[in-house]
């Protein structure tokens, strides 16, 4: 399943994160991927990969060649140097809605979309503060997302009496409709490009040091002037690594409840087998509604639904919030990606795997606890084996190599340019710097000692002028911060008793026993003792109390008797530490980056779109079957298929369909159509996407991508990679033949 967040928000904290996050803040376990893909051994992935790339030669008028030199060659095409904008071939493209393919459209498919077009399009979507995507879909705020984009509400709304993960939810009235208890939804209202304010900010010559306190603070104090005067959420978003600047304007629905969820067998019918493959027959969709002053909202731009199904070569938008993409590194930062980080990461993943793996077989209620965190981590193991067999496939990095040795060769015959030629270079001793501060982390992955971290950090930055603060906690972000410190959302002591130990395990191994912070964190106990002392001790599960620390202020926090905002403190000063060394890393990054993009924007000029930055971008395609060795893979499917698909693998449990199902086999209109396919570029982050015809009404719901798409990080392909969704025309059969959800159907588009 894609997902910029894989699944059920679970997060990981300072593992080297890569720079397009913020260090220091809550890091999604992917991302810029997320994935999920079918466990697999390398040979198939390398063979997925190489299917990936088999485009048509007519197509790209590729030469007869063997397949690992056409791999070379559409890696040449489809591939470009860091922080340059990226040239889109086939449907490729996640596009600025301020900077839409206006010329693309109308040359490949005869399709001009006005502004009227756009604007309403982009004020029906929303982006989930968990982790996905969304859109409006009626005038009294219902949400359509998918399942497991929602599955973080569902696991935190649920108790051992009620597994709404497990077996889905109805509210037949307002009054049943669950509130989630720390969900945030972004309605992007406008983009302002502020590159010139920022770039003036940063004085010419300034050291990273300075730059980066330049640049942080023009940024804050734009934030912070465009909140005043809107008051609405402000995000200086980076684009093309740092050649500009965009202000993003968000209206926030903080009130955000549960409508209607289905099964987990029906939302991932097929389980892992089916995961990342196709045809698939999942209705991996939820519905939400939206509340303003306690009431339902009342929106004027919502989508209205399309009644009937698509047809292959259908042009099809996608609206989105794709987190991260990969596809303009240099190779020197993909070498990095190869040989450092992601192992790192997948030795951390599959550490944390087993240990809540042993906390769920110690009884029902303790799976049930671990799932969400087990299904995420699951979910980022395999989408970083994926990601990691892509890179370890040298053909990858052959017509990269070539390409920068091109664009280095034509510099250096241009005095002018020479300095320009230098941030290769400059990128390469980065990454070197990365791998030494890869391991260097302070954080510990627990609900309990985050929520320590972050009022310590919240209350000391509270002293400080607003342009001089960490950026998550200044006063355009404190909201959201707040929200996110104040959530009624259960937290389970036992769990938390197990994670804290595992990483004050961890954390000595990586720092040695004998480092003096380690002894003062473990102050003569053991990992197991040290995390059972803290959680007992720690009055932090008690929402009140965290509310009277922040209130209270810094002086309160530094005077605090509670061993976990103690330990907190004592390991403050080193945390600041490292997050202003990776920090500097990034400010060199991002010059480097400027220096790349001036240097290929003169020799190849512009165009493009930018890397992915879990901001909203247009994608589009066409409805579209694919070759899958040798054989025909039909585009569609439908609910007889379904069952069908059921029946074939009866006995295994994860393609039991929900008795709901099975009891309404009769009342099911079986040649709806289910789910389809379409070639439009998306990455994680597009979970929950609206998919919209020329008209701008909603056929479908992005789910997933097939396996073919396996490299779309760093490479697309519309030969074969295909996005999955859940029909429109779907989502309606079941909530009316299946969940007797008549009032529910009826108001959807209304």
């Amino acid at each position: 399943m894609i997902l910029f967040q894989p699944l059920l928000a679970t997060k990981i904290y300072n593992l080297g994160e890569d720079e397009s996050a913020r260090f220091g803040e809550e890091i999604p376990i992917v991302p810029y991927a997320g994935f999920s893909i079918k466990a697999m051994d390398v040979a198939k992935i390398h063979r997925r990969v190489r299917q990936t790339t088999n485009a048509s030669q007519t197509q790209l008028k590729i030469p007869d060649m063997k397949i690992q030199s056409r791999i070379a060659f559409l890696m040449f095409l489809l591939t470009t140097s860091l922080s340059l904008p990226v040239p889109s071939y086939g449907d490729e493209g996640m596009y600025l809605f301020n900077d839409l393919p206006v010329d693309t459209l109308k040359q490949k498919h005869d399709f001009e979309p006005d502004s009227q077009w756009a604007d309403h399009l982009r004020l029906s979507s929303v982006r989930f503060n968990s982790g996905g995507s969304g859109s409006f879909i009626s005038s009294d705020g219902l949400v359509l997302t998918n399942h497991h984009v929602a599955s973080d509400t569902l696991h935190k709304l649920s108790t051992p009496e009620l597994n709404l993960i497990q077996d889905g939810y109805l509210a037949k009235t307002l009054d049943q409709e669950l509130k989630a208890p720390d969900l945030e939804l972004n309605q992007l209202v406008s983009i302002e490009d502020v590159t010139d304010r920022v770039n003036q900010a940063v004085k010419s010559g300034a050291s990273s040091e300075d730059a980066l306190k330049q640049r942080r603070g023009v940024i804050s104090t734009i934030e912070e002037e465009s909140f005043e005067k809107s008051g609405l959420r402000s995000d200086v978003v980076t684009l093309f690594g740092g050649a500009k600047y965009h202000l993003y304007r968000y209206k926030k629905y903080t009130d955000v409840r549960l409508v209607w969820a289905p099964e987990t067998k029906a939302a991932f019918f097929g389980g892992d087998a089916d995961n990342f493959e196709y045809p698939r027959y999942n209705l991996d969709a939820t519905i939400m509604r939206v509340y303003e002053d306690g009431k339902p909202a009342k929106l004027d731009e919502f989508l209205r639904w399309n009644p009937d199904p698509l047809q292959e070569g259908e042009l099809v938008f996608v609206s989105g919030n794709p987190g991260r993409t990969q596809r303009i590194f240099t190779v020197a930062a993909l070498e990095f990606l190869r040989d450092d980080r992601l192992p790192y990461v997948l030795d951390f993943l599959r550490r944390k795997e087993i240990l809540m793996q042993q906390f769920g077989l110690e009884g029902t209620e303790q799976a049930r606890r671990a799932r969400d965190e087990l299904f995420g981590i699951q979910n980022a193991r395999k989408a970083y084996t994926g990601m990691l067999a892509g890179l370890q496939d040298p053909q990858t990095f052959v017509a990269k190599k070539a390409r920068e040795e091109r664009l280095l060769s034509n510099l250096q015959d241009n005095d002018a340019n020479k300095e320009l030629a230098s941030a290769w270079a400059e990128i390469a001793e980065i990454q070197d710097d990365k791998r030494e501060m890869l391991t260097q982390t302070v954080s510990l992955r627990s609900t309990l000692f985050d929520t320590a971290m972050q009022i310590v950090l919240l209350t000391a930055e509270d002293l400080k002028p607003n342009d001089q603060r960490l950026h998550e906690f200044t006063d355009a972000s404190r909201e959201s911060k707040l929200q996110s410190l104040f959530s009624e959302a259960p937290i389970y002591e036992d769990l938390e008793q197990v994670k804290l130990s595992d990483e004050l395990s961890r954390l000595t191994i990586l720092r040695g026993a004998e480092d003096v912070l380690i002894q003062e964190i473990l102050d003569g106990k053991g990992p197991r003792e040290r995390a059972a002392a803290l959680i007992e001790g720690t009055k932090l599960v008690d929402v009140a109390f965290r509310k009277q620390l922040v209130e209270a202020g810094n002086d309160a926090v530094q005077e605090s008797s509670d061993p976990m905002i103690q330990l907190a403190r004592k390991l403050e000063a080193e945390y600041r530490h490292i997050r202003e060394r990776n920090e500097e890393i990034e400010e060199r990054e991002r010059q480097a980056y400027a220096k790349v993009t001036q240097a290929v924007t003169q020799i190849e000029g512009t165009g493009g779109y930018p890397d992915a930055t879990f901001t909203l971008r247009l994608a589009f395609g066409t409805v579209k079957g694919y070759s899958e060795d040798g054989k025909h893979v039909e585009p569609t499917t439908n609910f007889a298929g379904a069952y069908q698909h059921a029946e074939a693998h009866k006995g295994q449990a994860d393609f039991d369909l929900p008795e709901s199902w099975m009891k309404a086999k009769n009342k099911v209109n079986l040649d709806t159509q289910l789910n389809f396919v379409c070639t439009a570029d998306i990455i994680g982050g597009n979970s929950g996407s609206p998919v919209v015809n020329r008209k701008g009404e909603l056929v479908g719901l992005i789910f997933d991508g097939n396996i073919q798409s396996l490299t779309s990080d760093y490479l697309y392909s519309d030969e074969q990679a295909r996005a999955v969704s859940v029909s429109g025309v779907g989502i309606i059969e079941a909530l009316r033949s299946i969940y007797d959800a008549q009032s529910l159907a009826d108001s959807i588009g209304q």
